[in-house]
């Protein structure tokens, strides 16, 4: 059994209270929106695209997610 919080960005505080209360896998599923408005980002300029990914993956992981299911995923495994 798991727990799987959906979107994941939007819910970080929840990720962090579920952690806090279950014994249970706690996943997050960084959506395709998630991963579409840091691409639309990009392409404005606004930001550096790795950067704000890794940046969004680490803030999941800290908010207590044991695992991160992810569009990007070959974007990751390249910064890496």
């Amino acid at each position: 059994d798991l727990l799987l919080v959906k979107p994941a960005l939007a819910y970080l505080d929840v990720i962090a209270k579920i952690k806090q209360t279950t014994h249970l896998p706690v996943g997050a599923y960084h959506v395709s929106g998630e991963y579409a408005m840091l691409k639309a980002a990009e392409q404005l300029g606004c930001l550096n695209y790795t950067d704000a990914l890794l940046e969004s993956l680490i803030s999941i992981k800290r908010a207590g997610a044991d695992f991160i299911i992810s569009y990007p995923i070959k974007d990751i495994l390249c910064a890496l």
